[in-house]
């Protein structure tokens, strides 16, 4: 099955070698062809058209905006097909896009995304994890010195130890859990309003199979047993930086047994109940839209595509 998410689109060619070169990297982006994408508190600047569009600057119109923030902030995210190279950073609250003449403002990074083209939803994921990334690793882990930025923001070395440290992905699985004509799906304490229910997901452990994952999150947070688990698709989700892993996962028991620190409710629906909650027509649940991986998991076991 090849099902595209939303964030899994981005066809930026990333530049490997080309991050090697740190001269080269400061060429780029005073290049004429330059593309730069400004974000501000992980939003991305957004060209307000009738299909919006990620809102990238020029280098001339980088320059006259008098941008106050340090170069070393500037991270490097491929060439586009162009091969215009593409670079994003995070900016203050005080710069003003009214002398462009273009209708640009900051959005939501998860309300965007649904709105602009796959490919520059992939390329938000891509921006806002390395800006957040390099953000919150700014001194070592190991000895408490501070880091510089290396391969346009992919790697930052420790300047006193030398210890390199690279961007962070945690893998999550994300399972619907079914049994006949039944699934199961968790309420979890952030998400206690509304009847909004959604699929089983947790982190992966170390040494862990995606496999092992499944079947230990499952008995953790609902009791059950599991069989047969089938691979479905995976999902970049930036907030901040997960890989969703998406299993359907076949129950060998029905006896819940809630684990009441972290979800609020688990329980049985029926396949029934299941396509009018897709169909927003339920009165009793409501599932997560087609922005997440949940929503095409559910949908296909309804749709018997498993």
């Amino acid at each position: 099955m090849n099902i595209i998410h939303t964030f899994s689109s981005n066809n930026l060619d990333r530049g490997d070698s080309t991050r090697y070169d740190e001269k080269k990297l400061e060429t780029l982006f005073e290049s004429s062809k330059v593309k730069i994408l400004p974000f501000c508190e992980l939003n991305p600047l957004i060209e307000n058209s009738a299909i919006p569009e990620l809102g990238w600057l020029s280098k001339a119109e980088y320059n006259n905006l008098k941008f106050s923030e340090d170069t070393s902030k500037v991270l490097f995210l491929g060439f586009d097909q162009d091969q215009s190279p593409c670079f994003t950073l995070e900016v203050n609250k005080t710069v003003e896009y009214k002398y462009l003449n273009r209708n640009l403002s900051y959005c939501d990074s998860r309300e965007v995304a649904t709105e602009i083209s796959q490919n520059e939803a992939g390329i938000l994921a891509q921006a806002k994890s390395n800006i957040d990334w390099n953000r919150k690793n700014k001194y070592c882990s190991s000895c408490g010195n501070h880091m510089k930025v290396f391969r346009g923001g992919i790697m930052r070395k420790c300047l006193s130890c030398k210890l390199e440290h690279f961007p962070r992905t945690d893998p999550v699985v994300i399972m619907l859990v079914y049994k006949d004509n039944r699934c199961v799906l968790g309420q979890t304490r952030l998400r206690q309003k509304n009847g909004f229910y959604s699929c089983l997901a947790g982190f992966m452990d170390q040494g862990e199979s995606i496999e092992e994952a499944v079947r230990r999150e499952v008995k953790e947070e609902s009791g059950l047993q599991i069989g047969k688990i089938k691979y479905h698709s995976s999902q970049p989700w930036p907030f901040p930086s997960s890989l969703m892993i998406g299993c359907h996962a076949e129950a060998t028991n029905e006896k819940i047994i809630i684990d009441k620190n972290e979800m609020t409710d688990v329980k049985w629906f029926s396949k029934e109940e299941v396509v009018l909650a897709l169909k927003n027509k339920s009165k009793i649940l409501n599932v997560p839209g087609p922005i997440a991986i949940a929503h095409h998991l559910i949908k296909s076991w309804v749709y018997n595509q498993i």
